[in-house]
């Protein structure tokens, strides 16, 4: 299942389907963007086989200039990803799902490829999938809030901060270490 009510929150074990989806939407947007997107990944609790998740695939496309999307957007409309702005500074959204129902089934956020919001995303995906007891942390975290704010997701989410800002910060150390070790690795 896939879809969440707007404002609220849910989670749901790890579904298949959310993999299939994400590579469906991914081949989609690559299809789309052609060479204005650098990369397109699967983000987001839905990518973290271990954990809960609300059912919405969060997908991250990399670029090298935000406002290089523009173009793209009466396509990316015609395709369902309906254009919401900089939600975030550094970040474009677009979303998709029954509008008619107030259900959003995808979150699209387009930030610099290799930019902070690029390296939070990837590491933060990464981390959690490389160290199951940090993601059964987080997951612990978010089944308490998703109980205490069902109906309002902004609590939730800003009752996941300082558990997730630790994490990015581990999860940077972590990709410091592994890149300093390959390179070691390489002879660099």
């Amino acid at each position: 299942m896939i879809g969440l009510k707007r404002g609220t929150v849910r989670l749901t074990v790890h579904q298949d389907e959310w993999i299939y989806e994400a590579e469906n939407t991914i081949k989609k947007l690559k299809e789309l963007l052609g060479d204005t997107a650098i990369d397109i990944q699967h983000i987001g609790s839905t990518a973290i086989s271990s954990i809960h998740a609300k059912p919405i695939i969060d997908i991250v496309i990399g670029v090298r200039e935000l406002n290089a999307i523009q173009p793209y957007i009466k396509a990316l409309r015609e395709n369902g990803f309906i254009f919401r702005g900089e939600d975030v500074p550094g970040q474009v959204l677009f979303v998709k799902g029954d509008f008619e129902e107030d259900l959003r089934t995808h979150h699209i956020h387009v930030v610099m490829w290799r930019g902070s919001e690029w390296n939070n995303y990837i590491n933060f995906r990464d981390y959690l999938n490389a160290f199951p007891e940090k993601a059964l942390i987080y997951d612990d975290c978010k089944q308490r809030l998703a109980t205490r704010f069902s109906s309002n997701r902004k609590c939730y989410t800003e009752g996941k901060r300082n558990l997730i800002d630790t994490f990015l910060e581990e999860a940077r150390l972590w990709r410091a270490k592994q890149q300093q070790n390959n390179a070691h690795l390489s002879g660099s």
